[in-house]
């Protein structure tokens, strides 16, 4: 059965990010539905948000996926966890704009916003999440079939 083109592409993004966290001593993990374990950290969190349509011309759909990256990182005494976590989404962000068409799934991707969460409750962690928008065309009756 073939995949759609919104799983390909998180497919993409996965294989695209798991060695920018890797070189920076990270775990890639795909939509966690439970906390991070310490013994986890640092990492780098993806998760798809929404999938929105945009547009309908002729037999085509145009749509965009928005998807979330976490980076995460936690007070180790080598620095502070913000840095790292910096370090890490601005490698991340580097890959996805060297790949931003995932191989001609894509469109097209942007940025749309960042933000920086700062928790002293777990022995200093560290969250930026950044979130992306990337632009695909599927055929109006097959989501696995580029538009």
């Amino acid at each position: 059965m073939s995949q759609s083109i919104r799983e390909q592409i998180l497919q993409a993004l996965t294989i695209t990010l798991a060695p920018v966290a890797t070189a920076l001593g990270a775990t890639l993990l795909r939509s966690p539905v439970h906390g991070v374990p310490r013994e986890a950290s640092p990492a780098l969190l993806l998760f798809p948000e929404s999938d929105t349509i945009v547009e309908r011309p002729n037999d085509r759909v145009g749509r965009q996926l928005i998807v979330r990256l976490v980076a995460l990182a936690r007070e180790t005494g080598a620095g502070p966890p913000e840095a790292l976590a910096d370090q890490i989404l601005v490698a991340a962000h580097a890959a996805l704009f060297a790949h931003a068409n995932f191989g001609g799934l894509a469109l097209g991707l942007r940025e749309l916003d960042c933000e920086w969460d700062v928790e002293d409750a777990d022995a200093g962690a560290a969250a930026i999440p950044a979130r992306y928008q990337i632009t695909y065309r599927t055929h109006v009756h097959d989501l696995a079939s580029q538009g």
